[in-house]
């Protein structure tokens, strides 16, 4: 499948990428980069040589936000549709079951900032800066604040949607809205590394691990205990449960079932 505003590929150890590719623009969504992107995602999610998704921009930043420049002209209903279309990759990260990893270089803002905090793993140059900035310019980010707020709590959240400003790599690592800071130069490298570790695990246990903590986050202490303890008794059902413990004792690499 040909792409306009990304560049998609599949690379050694069962990662794919994507990356965001309008660097002129920052890496702004627009209408064909939402779109193209929310197909890429499924396009992976059904790909089973890929287990691992990468997802970066082109250039020198990840991505500023919405192209601003697709508002005028519009009706409420009709820009009640736009937005949702803007905002619908980062509801469909949330139903994917393999793992998606945020690369983050430059400036991450608004619905950039709302990609990061949608991906389930992010790392970032040390140099990058992130924030919900569209209140700076009359607007703002009630959509991106809703996985933003689910990493930081509620006061920092409402400060980072009601203030708009870029916070810094650091900052951002501990507020819990990304994982790992490394050097800008070393970025590629780094993120590529650390999405082939997690490739080699058992693609089966890590979909469902994924699927299991995002089913139970909203359920209260006990329930979730119950739900987990269902996923872990399915999982132990499979193939690759049963050549993990298998390897595990004959002190050898796995070899996992493709998933």
């Amino acid at each position: 499948m040909s792409y306009e505003t990304l560049v998609v590929e599949t690379v050694d150890r069962f990662i794919g990428v994507i990356t965001l590719n309008r660097p002129q623009q920052f890496n702004t969504f627009n209408t064909p980069l939402a779109l193209e992107l929310n197909k890429a995602l499924e396009v992976m999610e059904a790909d089973p040589e890929i287990r691992v998704v990468l997802l970066k921009g082109a250039g020198k930043n990840f991505c500023a936000g919405i192209d601003v420049s697709e508002l005028t002209g519009k009706s409420a209903m009709e820009l009640r549709s736009w937005i949702q279309r803007m905002e619908e990759p980062l509801v469909t990260l949330s139903r994917m079951a393999k793992p998606v990893i945020a690369q983050v270089q430059g400036v991450a803002a608004a619905n950039g900032a709302g990609l990061v905090a949608a991906a389930d793993l992010a790392i970032a140059a040390d140099n990058a800066k992130m924030g919900l900035t569209a209140i700076n310019v009359g607007l703002n980010c009630v959509g991106p604040v809703v996985p933003v707020s689910r990493l930081v709590g509620r006061k920092i959240a409402l400060e980072m949607l009601l203030y708009g400003n870029l916070i810094t790599a650091p900052d951002a690592l501990s507020k819990g809205l990304i994982n790992r800071v490394v050097p800008a130069a070393d970025l590629d490298k780094e993120a590529l590394e650390w999405a082939g570790v997690l490739a080699q695990k058992s693609p089966i246990a890590v979909q469902i691990a994924k699927r299991g903590f995002y089913d139970s986050e909203d359920m209260v202490y006990e329930k979730a205990f119950a739900h987990m303890n269902e996923v872990f008794a399915r999982l132990c059902t499979t193939e690759d449960a049963k050549e993990g413990v298998d390897a595990f004792f004959q002190k050898r690499p796995p070899v996992w079932q493709k998933r």
